[in-house]
């Protein structure tokens, strides 16, 4: 579920469906409202789209994993851009107003979060991005 619109769209490409917002809707829909889904998982990670997002029925997809007891939560970095300084390596943006974010996340329904953050071992990983990674899970942590 933790799927930005240009990752669905290749799956969706794959059976041969325009990346729509109508054939995400679809998609998204026939994923959590998949019978018995409760039974087999516990949460699930939104991309902030689907956090707001109802199915095609009009139903809230917060509202159609809560009736399965699954806990909705929410990605909320903001993807990742390459670090300056370093053997060509990214790191995670998202922090800047992450607080008010994270509110307006709460009240639509997500109970938790997840950040990523990434060390690339081909290309290192250098200092400097080690360091960034640990500051930015760090300053995440400080806000979550």
């Amino acid at each position: 579920m933790d799927e930005s619109n240009a990752t669905c769209g290749k799956r969706l490409a794959s059976i041969g469906l325009e990346n729509t917002k109508a054939n995400l809707q679809a998609y998204r829909t026939l994923l959590v409202s998949t019978p018995s889904l409760g039974q087999y998982i516990s949460d699930a990670i939104l991309f902030e789209e689907t956090l707001y997002q109802s199915t095609i029925d009009g139903r809230k997809m917060v509202d159609v994993l809560v009736e399965q007891n699954i806990v909705p939560g929410i990605k909320v970095d903001k993807g990742l851009v390459p670090l300056a300084g370093s053997n060509n390596e990214s790191w995670c943006q998202g922090l800047d107003g992450l607080a008010p974010r994270s509110a307006a996340y709460y009240q639509q329904g997500a109970r938790f979060a997840k950040w990523r953050t990434v060390v690339s071992i081909p290309n290192g990983p250098s200092e400097l991005a080690v360091k960034e990674a640990a500051w930015g899970l760090a300053r995440y942590a400080a806000l979550s």
